[in-house]
């Protein structure tokens, strides 16, 4: 693998935890040259997103400041665990949810 295309795949994985059309974007462009890596990160971010939205809706119905903020706080870290995991260009998981969501969508990036 070329410098490039080591830049290149460390981009990708990093854009799938910036908002789910980055999950869709690095999804796509990585259906072409197959690199574990970003794989692995897509898989990550696309659980994160999806559980994000599906609390989010019940958390929605909670009228408590201290409810909602631990929720987004909650998100942001692990977020910023999986970007920091994609900057170091290293295969960590999420904690708790991570190895879940490897086994959940594992048919993405086969």
């Amino acid at each position: 693998m070329s410098q490039s295309e080591g830049n290149s795949n460390k981009m990708l994985a990093i854009v799938a935890y910036i908002t789910i059309i980055g999950t869709l974007i690095a999804f796509f462009m990585n259906r072409e040259k197959r690199d574990e890596l970003v794989s692995f990160h897509i898989r990550q971010a696309l659980g994160l997103w999806l559980l994000q939205f599906i609390l989010g809706y019940f958390i929605g119905g909670f009228d408590s400041w201290m409810i909602t903020t631990s929720f987004w706080i909650f998100f942001i870290v692990l977020f910023l665990y999986g970007i920091f995991g994609a900057v170091a260009e290293k295969q960590m998981a999420v904690p708790v949810l991570g190895p879940f969501f490897q086994r959940l969508f594992k048919s993405i990036g086969q």
